[in-house]
């Protein structure tokens, strides 16, 4: 497992006194009032900085750093990424995971058929999609569901699903 979750994305520069606007990759948005320090990952390394501030701004979050005091200081953390310490979040509820968790986990169906492995995953609101690919590389998505997805299991490294009509 990681040792470190991207929870965002460091989009651009808000404002001239070194605010930095972010797109989460969390569901959680309200979770970066928490955050006493973050890590911001870019070309140059990972470095850990004290937060002084966030603010929310339609889906976005805003953020200052503490030391970064201008429009050219924030600039520089641009397409940059911030992550956390594993070690550090509260534990997770039953039957959540993170997305970098499964990414890579084999897929069965509950008939033992392998499917291929989880090459992505993303939410469409309802509920998560599933992006499998097999060998060839071709595609199968499925949907996140309790009619579909079985089991999860991170020590043997694979996910059973249940082949609904339609699905494939």
């Amino acid at each position: 497992m990681t040792k470190y979750l991207e929870i965002g994305q460091i989009v651009n520069t808000f404002g001239i006194k070194g605010m930095v606007k972010i797109k989460p990759f969390t569901d959680d948005i309200k979770r970066f009032d928490k955050l006493k320090t973050i890590y911001i990952e870019n070309k140059k390394g990972r470095k850990e900085y004290e937060i002084e501030e966030v603010k929310y701004h339609k889906d976005m979050v805003l953020m200052k750093l503490k030391d970064i005091n201008t429009i050219e200081d924030a600039e520089r953390f641009r397409q940059s990424y911030l992550l956390v310490d594993r070690e550090k979040e509260e534990p997770l509820e039953e039957g959540v995971y993170y997305i970098v968790d499964l990414i890579g986990l084999e897929v069965y169906t509950d008939e033992g058929k392998l499917l291929g492995r989880v090459d992505d995953i993303f939410n469409t609101g309802s509920n998560d999609i599933y992006v499998v690919k097999d060998e060839l590389g071709k595609q199968i998505l499925f949907p996140g569901t309790d009619e579909v997805l079985k089991e999860v299991n991170l020590e043997k490294g694979r996910i059973t699903i249940h082949l609904i009509e339609g699905l494939m």
